[in-house]
Order: C-alpha cells, then structure tokens, then sequence
C-alpha cells in the first residue's frame, strides 16, 4: 500500500493512535469472528487518509495503486487489494510478509512512512484479515445503518472543551463506538476547533458553531454555542420597542437569547427606504420618493413601500435579470432571438406573479418550438442529461450533484447511482432544428441512461426515491416535475426561500445558497423550516415570501453593530451590507447624475438591468462582476469589491463623463436658483437617498464658499460637481447597507 506523506494532520495520524471500539463481534481479533471488509478494514484505510483525494483515493489513484474516495467502493476497494497487479499486495501463503504490512509498518520504503507497528492491534486486524483468506464478507453481515453523535447540542464557555462521542449502529442492531474512527469538520473554525479523536476546543470568541462526524458516508453534529455575554436586560432593552408577533422575529431571537446576543436597533427611514428600493427592484428612489416616505407619519409604511414597489415593472425586470444568470440566458450559447424570447418570458413571469410550482413546472416538462414555447430554451441552455442533472440539482435542489458524476460525494451521501437516477428523466428528449436558429424539442420513447461503470441501464429516480418503472409512452420528466413541486418535497421550497433570504439579508441561512448538505447545515434549521413551511402554504407566491421577509423587524436593522454583534457574522443580528451588482450600480449612477446610458442596439434610456444581452459591451458591467452565465452558480456573479472598482468610479470617463454632462444633474443644479444648501440636500438624496448631517452640510457648504459666489455659475458647477463626484465614491453609495 502506497500511501503518500501528507501534511494535514488527519491524514499523517499514526494508526497506532486508532482505537477500534469493542462493542461489535468484529473487533474480537482473537476470536473466531471473521472480519468483514467493510465494516472493520475500510474504517481503518479511511482514518489514515490512504483513500483521501490527496492519496490513493485521487482519480488516478498514487504509484499504481487506486482506492475508491473515502472508501465509498467497498466492492472496488477489495478488489484492488486482492486482485488488482496479480495480488501482489496480500501474500496469504505467508501472511506477516504481505506487501501492505511490509510497506504500513516501513520494513519495506513507503511514501507515507509507518503507519503502524507490529505489536498493535490494527496490525493484528490486517494480520487476521490476510490469514482468514482476505473475506469481503457475508450478504447477511451487518451493513451499517447510521451513525449518532453525543451531544448534540452544547452549552460552552471561551477557551473550554467537549469531547465527542461517535457511534455506528448496524443492520443486526448492534453498535460500536467509532469516535477514533471518524473525521471531524467545523463550519467556524474561528470559533470551534476539532481534533482527530473527537475533542472540541472553543476560542476565545463567542458564537455559534456545527461540528460535523463523517464516518464511512454517515454524517453526525453537534451543535456548540458559545454565549456572547450579552446580559438579559440588555437583550430585552434592545427588543424593546418590538412588539411582534412575526415567526420570523420570534424565531431569530430565540437564537439571540441562546447566545447572549444584543441586535442592533432598527435603522432609519432613510436607510430604510434605499435599501427596500435597491432590494425589491434594484434602483435607487426618486427625490419624490424619498421625500414622500420620510414625510409620511402613518405606522405601517414601511410594509406599504413593498407592497407598491412590488406592482412596479421594475420588480419584473429585476428579479427577471437574476434567475437570467442561473438559466444561463446567454446569446452565444442560444442565440439572439431565443436568448431575447426566453428572458421575456422570465419577465412576464415575475409580471405576473407565477407561482414557483408552476414556473418549476413549465421549465422541467417544456417542449415545442424554442420560438414560440419560450421555456424550451432551458433544454437549449442545458444540452446533455447530465448538465441538466447539474443544472437541476444546483439550481431547484441546492444540492450540488457534480462531484457524483465520477464518485460518491465526498461530503455527502450521494453517489452515482443518484447522478444517474436523476440523469435519466433526460436522455429522451428529442431534438430538431427549425429556421433561423428555432430548435424542436419534444418527448420521445427512445433513450437511455447508462452506469459508467456496470454500463447498464439507470431507470429514473428522484433523490431519495426508487427507480421508477415508467411506461415507454410516457414522458419521465412529468414524474420528475410532479415529484419538485409536491408541497412535501424536501428540498425545493427550501432552496428558494435560502436564495431570498439570502437576497434580502445579505447571506443565507444555508451558505453557499446551493450546496444544501448534512455537512452544511442551517445557522437556523427552524427558521428555514418555518419560512419554507409559510411560502407552501401560501401557494408557492413568491410576492408573499418576499413581503414575509421585509415585514419582520430583522429585516429592517441597522447595519450599525454594537459591541455584542460586530463579530455577528450568520445570526442577522444587525444587517449584512451587500454591494451593489454591476447592472445596479450602473443604474444608480445614471439615477444620480440623470444621465442615462446608451447600449448598442437598445432603445434610448433602457437600463441596465432591462438589458436581455449580458454580452453587450461594457467596461463598467464587466468590472464590477457582470457574469458571463456560463454556469449555474451565483458565485460567477462577482460581489467583492476591488482596487479596479475604485479606480473606476474615480477616473473612468463613464462616470466623469455624467458628472459634467450639459444635461445632468450637476449642471441643471448649478444653473438653477436653489441655494448652496439646497444644492446639497438634493445631491445627498440623489444618492443615498437621505439629507446630509450638520457636518456633512458644513463640509459641502465649504467647498462653495472656496469655489463659488451664488451668482457665478461656472464656479457653482464646478463645486455642484466636485461633491457629487465625492458622493458617487462613497462607501455608502456603492454598498446597500
């Protein structure tokens, strides 16, 4: 056994540090029990990490020698073993000379150095292995069922420690202890470390953090909290002026109460009315707008805002743009015309409200003309079963199936077989070319599905189901569209309610957006629940989800922290600044300097986010993250800012060029009769849709009474435009905060 020398701890650790449990019959080395592969050397292989990706558990295997991923292929593994180079790994005519204990115990040279010695007992189990004539193991062998961690659930100080405890439970009911055996993750390391035989160890931060037990494809967690020593008056002070009965309110500061968590008060009006615009139909609010809100007195115009701002066409075409990202609507890959038709009829969509069941629907089980049925264009998008595979696990799912295309999911339970159940609702979709670019698709009774490596054919399965015995008249995708948008249906519902949570909060309550695993679990299982539970019983509308969100109190928190909840990172404390995307930011800048931008071959005035072609020329688009749609995953919008970003908005004759436009704002300032103060009352509400501070004001006035008499126009200008340019280059404009 060739084992490469790692650096990662887990992976160097001795199997002389092993401790095998001693409940199970197998562990009686001395007995007559005879060893079951799987069950008792697979364990021991994965544990010192020579069937790890870096090892002999790669693609291509390491010095000839391949084992299946974290040991996901009993079956493959025992065969490289026994058979594989003509048996040359076992010797059972003289077991103790067998080439993988030579090379485990360094009597012969090995890459990855000693692995044990030959007085201990996982050196005894191999021994017995190779003398009982290297057995897999019986059909009626216990075959393990799960595992449990213990606990589950932890109270801890800062710099304290729990150890964990891991137990697998088998087929026949009996249980061993594998804390030893395990391999132990945290989501927080910054919070929560974890060693290889189980111990936690908390920093000296406070907060909330899963550590997470794989053993042999089973996952357990315990969660750990830390409290952040906020005192109860000063929780109870901080919820106050609450009064809610909203679940999402409750469900949120029940957390804080658990970790000692103060949230930030509610933000302003101003903050307010920015951020439900920039998040509801990605624009800015008009000076009348801004006014209008600050100046009503009513109680509940906050949620009014939404209600309005929802009926509003730019609703459509903001959300429009965003699923266009995921349906990869791109025109080299469709081309123009079904590019254009297809983000139509996202737009129409959101205009009119579809419910998500049924915008789910019509994608999966679409057929017909690209031209005329627009839906059809996914199918375009996607070509080959196992992209639509990817496409549909990532996207409706959350649930990142890639990695099962070749092996068993490395942090999951999912493996091939349902790669290519799922794959197998596809192969039969037909397809012909029309005129022009239009393509035929519809359903046919031919097409299939094979494993690649039985190369039998894979009957349609949707994620945790049974094959289905379709008829051959039948169209698969039916069944698969009826199975997504079933109202028990785990995951669908889930995934959406996380991508606008996500949206509106900053970040989701599962993080990536869609990669929804036992291995990554929720910052807050019951809310996530609880929001998928409301959106389902209230029709799959995504209107109510929205306005759901945006009426809790959390939602409209300061992004101002205290000292309990600056470290808040997952818990919606206060709230998550989130820069602007590129087509948004575009749009604010032409909002604020009223100066619209021109896109070649779009009427005058169109906005950027209305722009069906994401490949239009622009150097601002690209910037500031504009993605090429190329895959399914929102990370290929880019949201991080960057020193180009800066250098952009600082130099880029775009945004010069708006500034001092003839017809923008700043010159239509500078030539009216509003006073110096007016000037910059209105430029502060042009851009961050609130007035300026005592300061603020004084600071701006200054650069007027240096430039400027009221009565010089060209002076006027100049300091109109220096402050304006000064705003655009704020923090607080390219953030919605």
């Amino acid at each position: 056994m060739v084992c490469q020398k790692l650096v990662a701890p887990v992976l160097c650790l001795l199997f002389a540090n092993l401790l095998i449990g001693e409940s199970a019959d197998a562990q009686a080395i001395d007995g007559e029990t005879r060893i079951n592969f799987a069950n008792d050397v697979v364990p021991l292989l994965t544990r010192a990490g020579c069937n790890s990706g870096g090892c002999h558990g790669k693609q291509a295997g390491r010095k000839g020698f391949k084992l299946s991923l974290f040991g996901f292929d009993p079956v493959f593994d025992h065969q490289a073993l026994t058979s594989e180079s003509r048996g040359r790994r076992v010797f059972p005519a003289a077991p103790a000379q067998s080439l993988i204990l030579l090379k485990a115990t360094s009597r012969v040279a090995h890459g990855g150095g000693q692995r044990f010695s030959e007085d201990s007992r996982e050196y005894q189990l191999f021994l017995k292995w190779i003398q009982q004539g290297m057995p897999f193991g019986e059909d009626d062998d216990p075959r393990l069922v799960g595992i449990a961690m213990k606990p589950t659930l932890r109270v801890l100080g800062r710099e304290d420690s729990q150890q964990l405890t891991v137990t697998a439970t088998y087929s026949d009911g009996s249980s061993r202890d594998v804390t030893n055996l395990a391999a132990y993750t945290t989501n927080a390391e910054a919070l929560t470390e974890v060693d290889e035989q189980g111990m936690a160890r908390t920093t000296d931060l406070g907060g909330e953090s899963t550590v997470m037990a794989n053993y042999m494809g089973r996952v357990a967690s315990c969660r750990i909290t830390v409290p952040m020593n906020a005192s109860s008056d000063e929780i109870a002070k901080s919820l106050a002026n609450w009064n809610s009965d909203h679940f999402i309110d409750k469900l949120v500061a029940t957390k804080w109460q658990r970790l000692s968590l103060a949230p930030s008060p509610q933000c302003d009006d101003s903050t307010f009315v920015r951020r439900a615009f920039l998040d509801c139909i990605g624009r800015l609010p008009t000076l009348i707008e801004v006014r209008t809100f600050l100046a009503d007195s009513t109680s509940d115009k906050r949620q009014r805002l939404v209600n309005n701002l929802l009926e509003r066409d730019e609703y459509a075409e903001y959300w429009a743009l965003k699923w266009a990202d995921l349906l990869k609507v791109n025109s080299e890959n469709l081309g123009a015309k079904n590019a254009q038709l297809f983000d139509g009829w996202l737009r129409d969509s959101f205009r009119d409200n579809m419910r998500y069941n049924e915008f789910v629907r019509r994608l999966i089980t679409a057929q017909g003309s690209t031209y005329r049925e627009q839906p059809t264009n996914f199918y375009k998008a996607f070509a080959k079963p196992n992209d639509l595979t990817i496409a549909v696990s990532q996207i409706f799912l959350g649930i990142r199936l890639e990695c099962a295309q070749c092996h068993h999911h490395p942090y999951e339970r999912w493996g091939q077989e349902d790669f290519y159940g799922l794959a197998a609702f596809f192969p039969r979709l037909t397809r012909k070319k029309g005129a022009e670019g239009e393509e035929l698709l519809f359903a046919s009774s031919r097409g299939d599905v094979k494993h690649p490596l039985t190369a039998e054919i894979v009957l349609p399965r949707v994620l945790d189901g049974q094959p289905l015995e379709i008829d051959i008249t039948e169209d698969r995708r039916r069944h698969l569209a009826e199975w997504m948008t079933r109202p028990d249906n785990p995951y669908v519902a889930r995934t959406l309610v996380n991508r606008v949570w996500a949206h509106f909060m900053g970040i989701g309550l599962v993080n990536p957006i869609d990669d929804m695993r036992d291995t990554n679990p929720p910052t807050n299982e019951e809310l996530l629940d609880a929001l998928a539970r409301d959106f389902v019983d209230h029709d799959f509308d995504m209107k109510h989800l929205i306005r759901t969100i945006t009426s809790a109190n959390v939602y409209g928190l300061t992004s101002l922290p205290n000292r309990w909840n600056i470290r808040d990172n997952d818990n919606f404390s206060r709230a998550y600044r989130k820069r602007l995307s590129a087509e948004v930011l575009l749009d604010a800048v032409c909002d604020a300097t009223a100066v619209p931008e021109s896109f070649a071959g779009m009427p005058p005035g169109t906005r950027a986010v209305e722009v069906w072609n994401n490949r239009l020329p622009s150097g601002f688009l690209d910037i500031f993250g504009r993605p090429e749609r190329k895959t399914v995953c929102d990370c290929e919008r880019t949201m991080d800012t960057s020193l180009a970003q800066v250098l952009h908005l600082m130099n880029a004759p775009l945004v010069n060029d708006k500034i001092q436009s003839p017809i923008g704002r700043a010159d239509r300032l500078a030539r009216s009769e509003l006073s110096s103060s007016e000037i910059v009352e209105e430029l502060y509400l042009a851009t961050l849709s609130r007035l300026p501070t005592t300061t603020e004001r004084k600071t701006a006035l200054t650069a007027f009474s240096e430039k400027a008499s009221s009565t010089d126009k060209s002076d006027r200008r100049s300091a109109t435009e220096d402050i304006l340019w000064a705003l655009l280059n704020t923090a607080e404009f390219v953030l919605n905060h």
